[in-house]
């Protein structure tokens, strides 16, 4: 199993093989609209123009688990994104990111990267996890780690 064999829905509730990332460098980040940490749209969008050419992608999966600060729908969410921090990269459908309805894909960058102190659930909004181009989640970022911070990992991830 990786990365490649999951399969999402886009912000526009449309299916999305993360297989069309094969060979991409990847920031998968759970975010929200109404969270103090909602800044980093900003820098996430900034690190996305810098190297998207070099091949990284970033993928932005909203959730409404952290006290409920994505409370918007899928069109809300878009909206936000684009008109507050004009947001280019990819967006997906609101989803859980803990428990039952965790969907797979991030029970899978979990089980593959535990969190600080071995824990395995998601602890806040902008939780990161950073893909190589063959599909290894090879870093997990905390909620605090400011997009800036991992630009020198993105970097090695990309010269490979």
């Amino acid at each position: 199993m990786s990365i490649y064999d999951f399969e999402v829905k886009d912000i526009h509730s449309k299916d999305v093989s993360l297989s069309k990332y094969r060979g991409k460098v990847l920031l998968i980040v759970n975010v929200a609209s109404k969270c103090g940490f909602t800044p980093q749209y900003e820098g996430l969008e900034k690190l996305y123009r810098t190297y998207k050419d070099d091949g990284l992608m970033i993928l932005g999966f909203p959730s409404n688990q952290f006290s409920e600060q994505e409370p918007g729908d899928d069109k809300e969410v878009l909206f936000f994104c684009q008109t507050t921090y004009d947001v280019t990269f990819d967006m997906f459908s609101k989803i859980d990111v803990n428990g039952d309805d965790a969907i797979p894909l991030y029970k899978y960058l979990k089980a593959q990267q535990s969190g600080f102190l071995g824990s395995k659930s998601i602890k806040w909004n902008f939780t990161k996890f950073l893909v190589d181009k063959e599909g290894k989640v090879v870093d997990r970022y905390g909620s605090s780690t400011k997009p800036v911070s991992i630009e020198d990992d993105i970097k090695a991830l990309l010269r490979r």
